[in-house]
């Protein structure tokens, strides 16, 4: 009888697990194929001892990692000793060996899920599945469900659509440890695996392919992984621009015409116009100062060249192929016109020529003004050269383009005079594609952000009181401070001069401020101003703008970060706000943004993601009480301890009403090649975030019932509690950390140009992500992911033994509670506290070792806890139940109390 029921309760627990992947999807053949390609390489390098040892590894490994999931420590520890008994020379070489074969894998991985996704999009029906729906969809499928189940008409989405601007800021940390050169061989990689197994290629084809793929892998294998020197800004700045030339470029204007298609789909028959940016790019390569002495201010004027240089560049060859497709001769009166100018100033024969051409019309008019642009592009091209080598330029600024506007208006005149000759079809291809790259990439390709920590603006305002004999404006009282500001920025007096005395920091500052002035408007975004507190700190940044003659200021942006000032944040912003001469400067519009990493780090995942959670709602709500758009920027990771998560699922659990059509987020170093390295990765990224913003603006998430708020205050506090009490406030765990992890290792990788730390000698409060975030996933303990959830768990359950049921509605029924679950599910099935144990054996002292004990007990309580809340019904606690069972009979010292 009780084989029976065990039997039926797994055959229900089949219907609730996902299915494995199966042959018939093919990542088992890709993965064979390129390990036995790799295998072959292996053993023509090294021979085949040292191949068969390799090979016997990492089939070990995989045993090892399959078994139910949670490893199997015997397959362990028949690692650890073949690993110790390895020869010295043979240590690099098995090392190596195993980082290429797990690339291998996930390449594999990335053409079997791109596979699976064409399947799927094939069968799909009109609005698509409704579980990926839940992660992911294409533009149709968004419009026909927001019809369909929101009852929006095709008009209102277009309308919505016209309103809406995501702007990706793309930032150089935490930088991509996997170096350029091996990047572009992977892709390489991919795109040979993808094409072998095409179902139109040749068998001749097919051996080309192979030869071209064992090549790519042995060149991949035989390509240093490890950066010998530190990377400067400029070259971070180059790297992330080179995907703007490899698929943002024109992956941007394709995708717009898969909204237009979509758009006509659902019946509406225009096309978005051509100077609606649905999405915008910033980036923090050269303006990102905080904590990075490297980033001065000559390398901000540095990389704002470069991108205007990169931008004129993809400029002239747009236009060179404008030239060659533009070649009719029927045009409208306004294009010959000014043709006819064009070609008379340049045969200075003004008045006759006029006379002559009015009656005949030029032979290929529209050449003649895209051969005008492009001696303005060339000329435009080079003196952003001679800037860059000599700091100046015999080029004369009236013949160049210095502003998006000048290319846009000569463009727009050629679309009208096609439309108007009946060349409409023709004026909608190429270049209304180039008018959209314009309008989005301007020509400074990329608005660069300023970002600095408010302490550094505090030291440049007490430099100047102390100057003028006022006193210390470090000393002030915020009242004080803001008295003074608000008088300097409505009077019009200077406030300093060049006698003014200046530490290298305080230089620093005002030389920033100084470039922002000398180079075009068009170059810069925001005023990112990180540790921000108060209302002082914002006025501080207008006022030095002034001082130093920007022309047209940048918007200032506050960032919270801690705790703290997220809860801080509301009362800051009435502050800022009630204050009627900033009130006047901003025209209705401001922007917040909030730090993922620095609040997770300090107080866990969970309190922090509620924090800003409701620090969102609270933020939207001054806004409106001052009637102010509030732009919400979100300093997201990739990582989960980060902010990191799937884009669409992550963009709809977000507060009711903080989004409504405008959204900045960071697109951070490691991430920038998972979302733009390929060209249909580009278009994924740019349909989800475009789709995910117009359904969460258009049908907007619940918001959570007053019991849910209740248990979440509860089980923050408690999780905050344990997570400082670990981490803040254990003497051993500093001690701990630095012993059982590589993060002095992670801090001298030459994987980023910044330091690994704020202050050289702080503690964990001032470690970048990449140590800390890093340095817990190399052993695969991930602990700044669930740190503190167990206690918040526990404490739910304990309270109130109904509260599970409470937890369960809120996992089905709130986006925002089920994603944080789900996430934190994702971490546990990667994390393996065994491996954690090994570091620990190999690594920590004695009397550290039970500091480590206790942290991956706290790790299995809260992973089993864990289990106990996404059940959609009891099932699951019977599942629970015979789960701890099987635990016992087959390993008692390891089965879940």
């Amino acid at each position: 009888m009780m084989l029976q029921k065990m039997a039926s309760i797994d055959a229900q627990m089949r219907l609730l697990v996902p299915k494995r992947v199966s042959e018939d999807d093919k990542l088992v053949e890709y993965d064979a194929l390129l390990l036995d390609r790799f295998l072959d390489i292996l053993q023509e390098l090294h021979g085949k001892e040292l191949k068969d040892k390799i090979q016997n590894l990492y089939e070990l490994s995989g045993l090892y990692s399959k078994r139910d999931g949670r490893g199997d420590v015997d397959k362990l520890q028949q690692l650890a000793d073949l690993f110790n008994n390895l020869d010295p020379g043979d240590n690099i070489v098995v090392a190596s060996s195993f980082s290429h074969m797990l690339n291998l894998g996930n390449l594999a991985e990335e053409v079997q899920i791109a596979y699976r996704r064409r399947v799927s999009n094939a069968k799909k029906g009109d609005i698509g599945d409704e579980n990926s729906a839940l992660t992911e969809s294409d533009m149709e499928e968004t419009f026909r469900r927001l019809i369909k189940q929101c009852k929006k008409t095709p008009q209102e989405i277009f309308e919505a659509l016209k309103d809406q601007t995501v702007d990706l800021v793309l930032t150089a940390h935490p930088t991509q440890s996997v170096r350029r050169s091996l990047l572009q061989k992977h892709s390489r990689i991919r795109s040979c695996l993808s094409q072998m197994y095409q179902k139109d290629v040749l068998p001749d084809e097919k051996k080309e392919l192979d030869e071209g793929l064992q090549r790519e892998i042995q060149a991949a294998f035989r390509t240093d992984e490890i950066r010998r020197s530190q990377p400067t800004p400029q070259d971070e700045m180059r790297a992330g621009m080179s995907y703007f030339h490899e698929t943002i470029w024109n992956g941007l204007p394709k995708f717009l015409r898969r909204v237009d298609t979509a758009l006509k789909a659902i019946g509406v028959n225009e096309r978005l116009p051509h100077d609606v940016t649905l999405i915008q790019f910033s980036s923090w390569m050269g303006g990102d100062r905080d904590g990075n002495p490297r980033v001065t201010p000559d390398v901000t004027r540095d990389v704002c060249l470069l991108a205007r240089l990169m931008a004129t560049n993809l400029y002239f060859t747009q236009i060179e192929d404008l030239m060659f497709e533009l070649s009719m001769w029927r045009c409208s009166d306004e294009l010959k016109a000014r043709v006819m100018k064009i070609e008379s100033l340049q045969r200075k024969e003004a008045k006759h020529y006029i006379e002559f051409w009015k009656h005949i019309p030029p032979n290929e008019p529209f050449r003649v003004l895209l051969g005008d642009m492009r001696d303005k592009l060339y000329n435009t091209r080079e003196r952003m050269r001679q800037l860059l080598a000599n700091g100046k330029s015999d080029i004369p600024v009236e013949d160049t383009f210095t502003d998006a506007s000048q290319v846009l208006e000569p463009l727009e005149l050629c679309h009208r005079s096609l439309c108007e000759t009946g060349d409409k079809p023709i004026a909608d291809g190429s270049l209304l594609d180039f008018m959209r790259q314009v309008s989005c990439f301007g020509l400074g390709l990329v608005k660069l952000d300023i970002r600095q920590e408010s302490d550094r603006h505090t030291d440049v305002m007490d430099a100047i009181t102390n100057h003028l004999g006022i006193g210390s404006y470090r000393n002030w009282t915020e009242e004080q401070r803001q008295e003074w500001l608000l008088s300097e920025l409505r009077g019009k007096r200077p406030l300093f001069g060049a006698d003014l005395p200046m530490t290298e920091e305080v230089k620093d500052v005002l030389d920033t401020f100084k470039v922002v002035a000398e180079l075009p408007t068009d170059c810069f975004g925001a005023y990112v101003i990180s540790m921000a507190t108060a209302p002082s700190d914002v006025l501080a940044v207008e006022l030095l703008q002034r001082e130093c003659r920007i022309p047209k200021p940048l918007r200032v942006v506050p960032l919270f970060e801690k705790l703290a000032d997220l809860e801080a944040a509301p009362a800051a912003l009435s502050r800022l706000f009630s204050i009627d001469w900033y009130l006047n400067r901003i025209n209705g519009k401001q922007e917040v943004m909030i730090g993922y990493s620095d609040s997770g780090k300090d107080a866990g995942r969970l309190s922090a993601a509620w924090q800003m959670f409701k620090a969102q709602e609270d933020l939207v709500k001054v806004a409106k009480q001052y009637g102010v758009r509030l732009t919400m920027f979100h300093g997201r990771g990739g990582t989960v301890g980060r902010g990191g998560g799937p884009t669409h699922l992550a963009i709809l659990s977000q507060p009711p009403d903080t989004i409504n059509g405008s959204l900045r987020v960071t697109i951070q170093g490691e991430v920038i090649e998972q979302s733009f390295g390929e060209e249909h990765l580009c278009f994924r990224t740019l349909q989800r975030f475009t789709a995910a913003t117009l359904e969460h603006g258009m049908h907007p998430p619940i918001a959570p019932k007053p019991e849910w708020r209740q248990i979440m205050d509860t089980m923050a506090v408690a999780s905050t509690k344990e997570y400082r009490s670990i981490v803040f406030q254990t003497p051993e765990f500093v001690e701990y950390f630095r012993a059982a992890t590589p993060e002095l290792e992670y801090g001298r990788m030459n994987i980023g140009s910044r330091p690994s730390k704020r202050k050289p000698n702080g503690g964990i409060e001032s470690l970048r992500a990449i140590p800390w975030i890093f340095a817990w996933t190399q052993t695969r303990f991930h602990l700044p992911v669930w740190l503190g959830l167990g206690s918040a768990l526990r404490e739910a359950l304990e309270t109130n033994p109904g509260n599970i049921a409470l937890l369960r509605r809120m996992y089905n029924q709130w986006p925002f509670f089920r994603v944080t679950i789900d996430l934190v599910e994702m971490v546990f099935a990667k994390g393996d506290p065994r491996i954690a144990a090994l570091y620990d054996s190999l690594l920590v002292s004695d009397k550290l070792k039970p500091l480590g004990e206790e942290l991956r007990r706290k790790y299995n309580e809260t992973r089993d806890l864990l289990l106990r809340v996404p059940a959609l019904s009891p099932l699951m606690d019977l599942f629970y139940y015979w789960k701890r069972v099987v635990e016992y009979l087959v390993e008692p010292s390891c089965a879940t109390k």
